[in-house]
C-alpha cells in the first residue's frame, strides 16, 4: 500500500518573453514583485521556524487572510504543527532549543494580484534532554510546497498552501512512555565478505535524503531511480535502494520479485510498503525483532540492550516499517542513535534525516522493526 499524501498542486509555467523597449517597465515591475515575493516567503518560513519552539501566533499572523477560509485554515495547521512538536518533545523529557530552515523557489508566476509558487524548504531543528544525556542533537526535514498568494493592499498574502506535512499529527494522541531508551549505540557490521554492507547502506540514506537538512548529493534523490512521490509515496523505493543499491547502497542482491529496472523503475516489492515487506520476512533477507506501539518498542530495545543480543539489537541500516489500520504505511532506516539511545532514521515522502523514528506518528501506530541479515 502507497502512503497516502495529501493532494499536491504543481504549477505547470510556460514562459516567452521578446523584451522591447516599450516592454521594459512591465519586465521592471514584474521583477520588483517577485522580488518582495521571495522576501515575504523567507521571512514567512523564517517565522514559522520560530514558531516551532515557542508557539506564539503574532509571527505569522499578519501574513494570511483571516477573511479566507482556506487562509485560515493553513494558518491553523501551522500552529496545529507547532503545538504537536512540543507537545512530543515534553512527553519524551526533551526541549527544542533551535529551528532555522531555507527555502527554494522552484517556480513563481504573477498575474495581476494572484501569485503561485513552488518551492522546497530544508528545515533543520535541533533539541536537548532535559536534565541528562548532555548536548545537542540536530535533524532535518523537507518539504515541497505549492503556494497561492494574493495581494492586498500592497502586501502579499498567503491564500493557499498544500504540502505533504511530515508533523501534522493530534498532540493529543501522542503515546507516552515512562521508560527511556537505554543510551548506548549498537556496532555497524563491517565485516568483510557479507551480503548486506551496512555502512555502505547507512551512508546512501544520508546522501540521498533529499530535501531535508543534512542531507547530501545537493538535497536531491538518486537519479538512477525513478521518484514515486506523486505516485503515492517514495518512502519504500528509497528503502529499498538503500539496502539494494550496488555501487553506494547496502548491496543486496535482486531477488524473486523484488527488482529495479532501470529506466523504467521498480517492482511491487521494490515500491510497494506491503509487498516490500512481506518479500524482507519471506526470502530470508529481514527479520521482524520487534512489533507493537511505541511503548513496546522501548522495552523490547532495553531487553536487547542489556542481555547483550548482538544478532538483534536494533543496528543502523534495519529498517522500521509504520503500520496503520493493520496496513504498512511507511519505511524509513535506521541510520543512528542520539546521545539518549533514540533510534534516528531516514526517509522519503516527507524528506527526514536523522529524525526521532516516531516524530511525526500517533498512538495508533505499531512498529515493526526489521533486521537486515548480514
Amino acid at each position: 500500500m502507497y502512503r497516502i499524501l495529501k493532494s499536491l498542486l504543481i504549477f505547470a509555467i510556460v514562459t516567452c518573453h521578446t523584451y522591447g523597449i516599450s516592454s521594459l517597465p512591465a519586465a521592471r515591475a514584474e521583477s520588483s514583485e517577485k522580488e518582495q515575493i521571495t522576501l515575504m516567503l523567507q521571512n514567512l518560513f523564517e517565522n514559522r521556524a520560530k514558531l516551532l519552539l515557542d508557539q506564539n501566533k503574532e509571527l505569522i499572523k499578519d501574513y494570511y487572510l483571516p477573511s479566507d477560509r482556506y487562509s485560515r485554515h493553513a494558518f491553523q495547521h501551522e500552529l496545529d504543527r507547532a503545538e504537536y512538536l512540543q507537545t512530543w518533545a515534553h512527553h519524551r523529557r526533551m526541549k527544542f532549543v533551535n529551528a532555522e530552515c531555507s527555502i527554494r523557489i522552484i517556480r513563481l508566476n504573477v498575474t495581476g494580484d494572484t501569485a503561485k509558487v513552488s518551492l522546497a524548504q530544508s528545515l533543520k531543528v535541533s533539541y536537548e534532554y532535559k536534565g541528562k544525556y548532555p548536548g545537542q542533537h540536530d535533524f532535518g526535514i523537507g518539504t515541497r510546497h505549492a503556494i497561492r498568494l494574493k495581494k492586498v493592499n500592497q502586501s502579499w498574502l498567503l491564500e493557499r498552501e498544500w504540502y505533504s506535512d511530515p508533523l501534522e499529527e493530534n498532540p493529543k494522541l501522542i503515546q507516552q512512555c515512562d521508560t527511556d531508551f537505554i543510551p548506548g549505540k549498537a556496532p555497524v557490521s563491517v565485516r568483510a565478505h557479507t551480503k548486506y554492507n551496512r555502512l555502505r547502506a547507512v551512508e546512501y540514506a544520508n546522501k540521498y535524503a533529499g530535501l531535508a537538512w543534512g542531507a547530501g548529493n545537493e538535497h536531491r534523490y538518486n537519479r538512477k531511480y525513478l521518484d514515486y512521490t506523486s505516485k503515492g509515496g517514495d518512502c519504500t523505493n528509497f528503502s529499498s535502494q538503500v539496502i539494494g543499491d550496488k555501487e553506494e547502497g547496502g548491496g543486496l542482491r535482486m531477488w524473486r520479485d523484488w527488482r529495479y529496472f532501470y529506466g523504467n523503475g521498480g517492482s511491487q516489492a521494490w515500491v510497494r510498503t506491503d509487498s516490500f515487506k512481506s518479500f524482507l520476512v519471506h526470502s530470508g533477507y529481514g527479520t521482524v525483532v520487534a512489533h507493537g506501539d511505541f511503548t513496546k518498542i522501548v522495552k523490547f530495545s532495553n531487553k536487547l540492550q542489556q542481555q547483550g543480543t548482538e544478532v538483534y539489537k536494533f543496528q543502523p541500516g534495519d529498517l522500521i516499517a509504520y503500520q496503520l489500520n493493520g496496513d504498512i504505511d511507511h519505511f524509513s532506516v535506521i541510520v543512528g542513535f542520539d546521545q539518549g539511545g533514540y533510534p534516528l532514521v531516514n526517509s522519503h515522502t516527507a524528506d527526514r534525516y536523522r529524525v526521532p523514528f516516531d516524530l511525526g506518528w500517533d498512538k495508533y501506530t505499531k512498529y515493526q522493526v526489521i533486521h537486515i541479515r548480514d
